[in-house]
């Protein structure tokens, strides 16, 4: 019998220490003894959120200037989500891809028409649970090119599962899992005459982020996309952009690759707010490669996920938070260029990467922690920054007062 005799219990009730007291210790002990060892002790235990903010087991609050992994982009229990997700639940939970549902194709139209900016039939949608499992779709698109090798870029990172760890280019990764699908060929991210070299007649597809955001938020060389795209078309190759970090508004855009038209577009992480959802956009002749029985999924598309997915949308834009990313964004980079120990900062919109002079990523991770400040460090001297798309001016100071506090005691230690 399960432990929880009232079946209408809360979140409150999955701590057992009273009031929060000790509840961290005890939650993260059973942590160690009940989850597989895929990830290192969780240095917080978070119970409770509010846009911008979370509060951990034992009632500190902490800022967010991760998004979960750029997943949050309107941060925690935001009211139009929330409505949405609850009143699709009262209504058809799920009913499996033998059948449609009003959401899952409102949210398709709205993804070809407003991300890809693509005329209604030009372009078509394949949904996910997770950027992983869209890009598992766009490689298995790519063998019906009748083509197999692909080429993709150092420091590149597309999820875990085999065929996108057969792009994903760190041999941490990788080695342990080969042999994994082939032809895989990597070159330097960025390097336009690397590329030439290695993209040729029997390429099905060039693979790359717009932005590297695992690799430290590396951005390429002006116009390296465009250049990219004629490539491809020169040797008719499919491009695929992973925009699974960097899209549905993330850098001030709806895509980071705007303006390029690729044929295949992955997206996730900021789509749903937190509710599990993927989707592969795909165009032109691109879009009628899969057919019945090709591919398939059990939850993707679901219509609670279709109508989280067109919450966000909505909210984005009625907000005006494409705009705001881009101010704040700005302000960002701004306000700790300059602050001690800082190499620079790049990125686009609250996509952003601290380059440090030395090191000291992780000590300064570690430190903003300690003062309620939530961020990651992707590399050994890189800080990523990557707060809700809904973050003020005066939050963005309060992040970066509490930056340069940390970086001038780092300072005054070497």
């Amino acid at each position: 019998m399960s432990e929880f005799t009232n079946p209408e219990f809360t979140s409150s009730e999955l701590t057992h220490a009273p009031d929060g007291q000790g509840a961290q210790a005890e939650i993260t002990h059973r942590y160690s003894r009940a989850m597989m060892q895929t990830f290192a002790t969780p240095k917080r235990v978070f119970v409770r959120g509010e846009g911008i903010h979370l509060w951990d087991a034992e009632g500190n609050r902490h800022q967010d200037m991760l998004s979960g992994l750029a997943v949050t982009s309107l941060g925690q229990a935001h009211p139009a989500v929330l409505s949405a997700v609850t009143s699709q639940l009262s209504t058809l939970g799920h009913v499996s891809n033998l059948f449609a549902t009003p959401s899952q194709v409102a949210l398709a139209e709205r993804l070809v028409s407003t991300v890809l900016a693509a005329e209604p039939g030009t372009a078509r949608v394949f949904f996910t649970n997770s950027g992983t499992e869209a890009n598992e779709a766009a490689f298995k698109v790519t063998r019906l090119t009748g083509r197999t090798k692909l080429v993709a870029m150092e420091g590149s990172f597309h999820g875990r599962t085999a065929a996108a760890l057969a792009i994903t280019h760190s041999p941490a990764y990788r080695i342990p899992f080969e042999p994994l699908p082939g032809e895989v060929v990597f070159v330097p991210y960025g390097d336009l005459d690397a590329l030439r070299g290695a993209v040729d007649d029997q390429t099905a597809a060039v693979v790359m982020e717009p932005i590297q955001g695992e690799n430290g938020v590396v951005v390429p060389p002006p116009g390296y996309l465009q250049a990219v795209r004629e490539l491809t078309r020169q040797h008719g190759a499919l491009l695929w952009i992973d925009e699974v970090q960097t899209g549905m508004g993330r850098t001030g855009q709806w895509l980071a690759s705007a303006g390029v038209e690729a044929d295949l577009v992955t997206v996730a992480k900021g789509l749903g707010n937190g509710f599990p959802i993927g989707a592969l956009l795909a165009r032109g002749g691109a879009a009628t490669l899969l057919q019945p029985g090709h591919h398939g999924t059990t939850f993707g598309g679901n219509p609670v996920a279709a109508i989280a997915g067109l919450a966000v949308m909505a909210v984005i834009e009625r907000d005006e938070l494409l705009e705001n990313a881009r101010a704040r964004g700005d302000q960002l980079a701004s306000e700790i260029e300059g602050l001690p120990l800082v190499d620079h900062v790049r990125g686009a919109g609250l996509l952003r990467g601290v380059q440090f002079i030395g090191d000291i990523a992780v000590r300064v991770n570690d430190a903003l922690l300690e003062r309620g400040f939530i961020t990651n460090a992707p590399r050994p001297s890189v800080l990523r920054v990557a707060p809700p798309l809904i973050i003020t001016a005066e939050q963005v100071t309060a992040f970066t007062t509490a930056l340069g506090e940390v970086l001038e005691a780092i300072a005054g230690d070497v």
